[in-house]
């Protein structure tokens, strides 16, 4: 049998690495307690190469992670359409139209290197109205074809179901501490003390409360997030993802159910409790978009704590002093586009594999520091 691995965090990144693992005959134990994992309560919208942000690093992951859902899909055996990852395409709104004709040349540009971007095409209001009658736009838009949604709950399911059938130990507990052994690190939980030669610390916005005891300090903090469920009277046509001007974005599960989301809350700590009030206030704004929604009634919704890093960017890899001990996290309200690519790449490494992202493993994740 092949290493003894532990992986502590259950969201996009540690099943994801799991499932890498464990069909390569690794011993691995997956620990969670699912207690506000940000992926379980994720639905997200695969469209990097419309993002302005300009740090190179991150739109290097985002677009790899973009490209590698495809790849993922084959190897789950699921068909390109499903639950888990559907490719909708995106519809995208600016204030004006000339942030559009920017919009439109820098997607044109970014598909040079990233063919999956497919089809770009700048539409006028009227024409928006006549493929999606549902809609009601002020203005025009921009329809990528390669954009794709994803649901978080749906995905970690299938990768955790499959993960299970080739050996993976899911441990459906908190992990109370990560103690270094001579040639390895014994886990402990409330019940549980277990030995293993490799960790992966991928425990989201709970990441600081393994690495203190350790020694390690990290900048992390957490984020609420909500999402909320609306269930329409009757079935309407087939959606993009859409990502009107604001915060918000409006993501068709099915042809009856749309999620409208998410909100970006800053100084709630763990705070898991819904707030229907700020639900109704994403509803309703988008409902100026997508009329249809003031028929309908919120019957869910979805809350989760994200982990985000000071410069909102993600980091991943090895711990410095600590032997076969990765580190990742802080993927913010990226995490569906970033978390799959960042778990193959952790699984690789532990499996001695190249990897697109090698030159991560050669320096110490420079977010996990050693306290003075």
């Amino acid at each position: 049998m092949g290493q003894r691995i532990a992986i502590i965090g259950g969201g996009i990144i540690g099943t994801t690495t799991a499932f890498y693992l464990s069909r390569n005959n690794q011993q691995v134990t997956l620990f969670d307690d699912g207690t506000g994992q940000a992926t379980k309560a994720a639905a997200g919208i695969i469209s990097p190469w419309l993002s302005q942000r300009r740090n190179k690093e991150w739109y290097a992951l985002a677009k790899a992670g973009a490209h590698f859902y495809r790849i993922l899909m084959d190897e789950l055996t699921l068909t390109k359409e499903t639950d888990s990852y559907c490719r909708t395409g995106t519809l995208l709104f600016k204030k004006n139209d000339p942030l559009l004709h920017k919009l439109t040349s820098l997607a044109e540009k970014r598909r040079e290197d990233a063919p999956e971007i497919g089809r770009i095409t700048r539409l006028t209001q009227q024409e928006i109205t006549a493929q999606w009658p549902s809609l009601r736009p002020s203005a025009g838009g921009l329809h990528i074809a390669g954009g794709a949604r994803v649901d978080g709950r749906s995905l970690l399911t299938a990768m955790g179901t499959q993960a299970a059938k080739s050996g993976c130990c899911i441990v459906p507990q908190k992990v109370q501490a990560v103690v270094p052994e001579s040639g390895g690190y014994t886990v402990h939980t409330d019940t549980l003390a277990c030995p293993f030669d490799a960790v992966v610390l991928a425990a989201g916005a709970w990441l600081p409360e393994l690495l203190s005891p350790l020694g390690y300090q990290t900048d992390i903090r957490p984020q609420k997030g909500q999402l909320a469920e609306i269930t329409l009277p009757r079935p309407i046509e087939q959606l993009p993802v859409i990502m009107p001007v604001g915060e918000i974005d409006i993501i068709p599960a099915t042809r009856q159910k749309i999620l409208v989301g998410a909100t970006h809350e800053n100084d709630m700590g763990y705070n898991l409790a819904p707030d229907p009030q700020l639900l109704t206030q994403m509803v309703s704004q988008a409902a100026d978009l997508l009329p249809v929604l003031k028929d309908g009634q919120i019957t869910g919704h979805r809350v989760g704590t994200r982990a985000y890093t000071s410069d909102f960017l993600p980091f991943f890899g090895p711990v410095a002093g600590l032997p076969r001990v990765y580190a990742a996290g802080g993927l913010g309200s990226s995490g569906l586009t970033t978390g799959t690519i960042i778990g193959k790449t952790l699984a690789d490494w532990l499996l001695d594999q190249p990897s697109c992202f090698e030159h991560y493993r050669r320096q110490a994740v420079p977010a996990v520091k050693k306290m003075p």
